[in-house]
């Protein structure tokens, strides 16, 4: 084998031997509670594409029984890089009830880790399964607050093979919204000796007014798959369609009471199971500086709510800090109760001073339908310690060394006086016969350059090159930038929106044009009136 066939043989295996050293095996189930006699569907995933052949099994024996084993191979590219997944799908059924755990499963020298699971002895299906296809429907709750979660679960049993061709009505309430939750799920559920499989739907219904809610019926329509002809070899016979079945649910009742009395009449109102808060900072404000940034990013989640129900934070709101806050990140999860609705706040803070500032507490009121109780959950108050930026110190002149003054003889000092009145009597002779106005020398870029490269900047919608010729061009300008945008609305207003692109963390979509819109319309200082050598006046610093 040449030398040029084996370094690309031996970065193959190289790259395949460290993604099979970082690759891990992650076990995972479609449910984590479920009746006795209902079998659940455990998935085992990795990207180890050195692994070959089916997991071990033999842990599972005696707790579960293992229905069906199927291997997945996925080949998933984004952009040039490309991930290879393989993924071992089981259909296990568990053989007693109570609290159970799938223990930890092998493949080569990779381990899951061990899943606990809930099995409950449960109650007989409602629907008539003796029926070869029937259908079930049923509320998590009786009674809800108004615009708190209800969650609907229809159940469809058969014990016939069904087509593909499978519906089923669509929800439709009037006076309440509804989502949802997750994807319709399947398995099998033993009822009296005979397997059935379930098509499982769930929906989370939010009643908009109190009083009798109606839940109406649901029809699942299928096409039964016809058992082959008596004497013909049904293994080797094609289905033959059946009869089209139609089942319905019963309709169902719910109560909606009204928004407790107890409950603040300035707050939003919060019917949840559960809501935590929680913050992240990036990067940690341990050493801070006046003109850092940081970024606080806080998040609640409503268990029973949807993202959207839940209403905006609070601010930091403290004058020593310069906030510029993102648009907030909405989002919707599910478990075995329903949905959860998230929401993150991002914002990024830059201190204004030095010293102590205190970021106020976060306080959200809810009203918990677990415990039917007023709550509150908040995020303390944090002091953080701000250290002033050599960077940002303005150097002062200093007023004195604090020695005393050495005494000259007083001959002296009038020579020095004498000496320095005639020098200026010969510079103003001499500048008698000067032009008013000389011209200087030209050490770097000119006015006029810096302030075409400021125009770019600010047309091109760049907030990083409008920021540093912003800065070149202030240097040349008689008074600071900040005098300007103190003595001129237009211009700190648009500082603060060219701030904001800055320091944000996810950008803005800044635009340019106000910024240089208030350039070109500062008013001239007052203090600074310099004659101009043809009318006495200046011409225009910005001309049209």
């Amino acid at each position: 084998m040449s030398r040029a066939s084996v370094l690309p043989l031996t970065l193959l295996m190289a790259t395949l031997a460290s993604q099979a050293h970082a690759a891990v095996l992650t076990a995972s189930v479609d449910r984590a509670r479920l009746d006795v006699g209902e079998t659940l569907v455990l998935t085992l995933e990795t990207t180890d594409v050195t692994q070959f052949g089916k997991p071990d099994l033999s842990a599972l024996d005696g707790a579960f029984e293992v229905r069906d084993t199927r291997q997945v191979n996925q080949l998933r590219t984004l952009g040039a890089d490309s991930q290879a997944t393989t993924r071992w799908l089981i259909t296990l059924l568990p053989r007693q009830t109570g609290t159970m755990v799938i223990p930890a499963l092998q493949i080569g020298d990779l381990r899951s880790e061990p899943i606990t699971v809930q099995v409950q002895a449960g109650q007989a299906p409602d629907a008539n399964t003796e029926a070869p296809v029937s259908i079930e429907a049923s509320l998590d709750s009786d009674s809800v607050y108004v615009q708190a979660q209800a969650v609907l679960t229809v159940r469809v049993y058969h014990s016939v093979s069904l087509y593909d061709d499978s519906s089923l009505t669509p929800l439709q309430l009037t006076d309440a919204r509804i989502e949802p939750v997750g994807e319709p799920r399947t398995y099998e559920k033993l009822i009296n000796g005979v397997r059935h499989g379930v098509i499982e739907t769930r929906y989370a219904i939010y009643p908009q007014h109190s009083g009798s809610l109606q839940v109406p019926a649901l029809t699942f329509s299928a096409t039964e798959v016809a058992p082959a002809p008596q004497g013909q070899d049904a293994a080797a016979s094609a289905p033959h369609p059946g009869q089209l079945v139609h089942v319905s649910t019963a309709p169902l009742a719910l109560s909606v009471k009204p928004k407790p009395p107890s409950y603040p009449a300035d707050a939003p109102w919060l019917p949840a199971r559960s809501l935590t808060l929680t913050e992240a900072w990036s990067p940690e404000p341990d050493h801070l500086q006046v003109g850092d940034s940081v970024t606080r990013t806080v998040s609640v989640k409503a268990e029973g709510l949807t993202a959207a129900q839940v209403p905006p934070l609070s601010g930091t709101d403290n004058p020593a800090l310069r906030r510029y806050p993102d648009q907030a990140q909405l989002s919707n999860s599910t478990n075995e109760r329903g949905l959860i609705g998230s929401r993150d706040e991002r914002e990024a803070l830059v201190p204004a001073r030095d010293g102590a500032i205190e970021v106020p507490s976060v306080d959200v009121v809810w009203w918990n339908t677990l415990e039917d109780h007023l709550d509150h959950t908040s995020l303390p108050a944090r002091t953080l310690q701000v250290a002033p930026n050599p960077a940002m110190t303005v150097d002062t002149p200093a007023t004195g060394t604090g020695e005393p003054a050495l005494l000259w003889p007083w001959q002296l000092s009038t020579l020095v006086l004498a000496l320095t009145t005639l020098a200026g009597f010969v510079l103003w002779w001499r500048a008698r016969s000067q032009p008013a106005v000389a011209r200087a020398a030209q050490t770097g870029p000119s006015p006029r350059t810096l302030l075409d490269d400021l125009k770019r900047a600010c047309l091109a919608n760049d907030p990083q090159a409008t920021r540093q010729a912003l800065d070149a061009w202030a240097r040349q300008q008689p008074e600071t930038l900040a005098d300007m945008a103190a003595r001129f609305v237009p211009l700190s207003d648009a500082l603060d929106g060219l701030n904001g692109a800055l320091y944000s963390e996810t950008g803005q979509q800044w635009q340019g044009q106000e910024l240089w819109r208030a350039i070109g319309t500062i008013p001239a200082c007052e203090a600074v009136q310099p004659a101009s050598p043809d009318n006495g006046t200046l011409p225009p610093l910005y001309p049209k």
